[in-house]
């Protein structure tokens, strides 16, 4: 098990990549490279994470819902994906559940999340 992980911890320091401290109920902005015909551009993607997946691994990914025309749209997206310009963290949110799916049937008021005013980051996190 040991080998795996440092496999992995190997192939993340490879790309190079940092990926902020973020959790389930949080708003974040995701910078996704697009690419229409020869041009690439970056597309920023605002929502609330309502899922991680995997964890911090090179395997993780996490899924972002947002509300775009009255229309419910969720993405997922893999962590250490290439395409991943950036991600940003606009809001941590205060919940008690790792997965948001029950906003799915929310809408207004009910789907709103508590700022969480007391976040701390984790010793050895990045901020």
């Amino acid at each position: 098990m040991d080998l795996i992980a440092q496999l992995e911890a190997e192939q993340i320091a490879e790309l190079g990549k940092s990926i902020p401290d973020f959790k389930a109920g949080d708003t974040v902005r995701v910078g996704y490279k697009v690419t229409e015909g020869t041009r690439t551009r970056v597309q920023n993607y605002e929502g609330v994470c309502i899922a991680r997946k995997n964890g911090s691994g090179i395997a993780g990914s996490f899924t972002v819902r947002k509300i775009s025309f009255g229309e419910g749209v969720e993405r997922v997206f893999p962590l250490y994906s290439t395409n991943i310009e950036s991600i940003e963290v606009v809001r941590r949110g205060r919940v008690r559940r790792a997965k948001m799916y029950y906003l799915r049937s929310r809408r207004g008021k009910s789907a709103r999340i508590a700022e969480d005013s007391t976040y701390k980051p984790k010793p050895g996190a990045e901020a």
